[in-house]
């Protein structure tokens, strides 16, 4: 392996472990000192500038303050595609991704279909849904001006495809519309689980984006659930991200709210954490 990589494993090892570090070294050194695959590889001795190691250097810094590499390059993979991320953004994570590898299979073959995505931080989920359903109507809201900043950066790097507005779910009066899908990726960790967070999460990533109280934790979906009644199309869709601990709960709300054909999926972790609900 190439000597700089191996530097910057090292350096890494003792805050994040020889995966993680070696993850964090293989990326480094192809997005900044732009290494080919082939040069990481066979250690092939190069020179690199002044510049480059200083930010090297500047980066591992960074890292060993906790900050999400994410964050510090400001770009994060999700379905193939690169997406700009920053601070006031949750950094898209591999299941939710799953979750979207779901929609696109049931819709793959189904023409224009109109999607309503509430919650869109980076943009990952709406942008991606438009580029695999070619033939979706997809519009996408946030309560944060900071998101929607950040995810109009994202709409624009794919085609200007989908349609951002702001709104509050819990508290504005919504407009009435009609959609065939309904997905939402909500706040969903409740304060009491804050403990067994990483710092690299819970010091960096935006509190709006991730918690919910102990006292309500399905707050968000149950909101959904019954705007879903209004807005889905008679055998319209809706789709959850959901906390792993709540999925037996999920189920049951969303049976009360008279949805039917419902399926609670695990992620590829082994944990509950998708679920899909048909408008009756």
């Amino acid at each position: 392996m190439h000597p700089v990589y191996l530097h910057i494993k090292k350096e890494l090892s003792p805050f994040y472990g020889e995966g993680e570090a070696s993850a964090m070294a293989k990326w480094i050194s192809s997005d900044i000192l732009h290494l080919s695959t082939m040069e990481l590889y066979t250690g092939k001795d190069m020179n690199f500038s002044t510049k480059a190691w200083k930010e090297v250097e500047d980066i591992l810094g960074r890292l060993k303050q906790r900050e999400p590499l994410q964050y510090i390059l400001q770009e994060a993979p999700f379905c193939g595609l690169s997406f700009h991320v920053e601070k006031g953004v949750l950094i898209p994570r591999p299941e939710t991704e799953e979750l979207v590898e779901w929609m696109v299979s049931d819709y793959q073959k189904a023409g224009k279909v109109r999607i309503l995505d509430i919650g869109t931080g980076s943009g990952c989920i709406p942008v991606t849904l438009a580029e695999r359903l070619p033939e979706a109507e997809v519009a996408s809201c946030d309560v944060s001006a900071e998101a929607l900043k950040v995810a109009t950066v994202n709409v624009k790097r794919y085609g200007d495809k989908v349609t951002l507005f702001q709104a509050d779910i819990l508290q504005d009066e919504l407009p009435d519309c009609q959609v065939d899908v309904l997905v939402s990726n909500p706040p969903y960790i409740t304060d009491s689980e804050r403990k067994d967070m990483e710092a690299n999460v819970l010091d960096w990533e935006p509190e709006l984006a991730l918690f919910v109280p102990d006292t309500d934790p399905l707050r968000f979906y149950r909101r959904i659930a019954q705007k879903g009644l209004d807005w889905l199309t008679e055998g319209g869709a809706l789709y959850f991200e959901i906390n792993r601990a709540y999925g037996a709960e999920t189920v049951r709300m969303l049976e009360a709210c008279g949805y039917r054909d419902i399926a609670l999926r695990k992620d590829l972790s082994g944990n509950d954490r998708m679920i899909k609900a048909v408008r009756p």
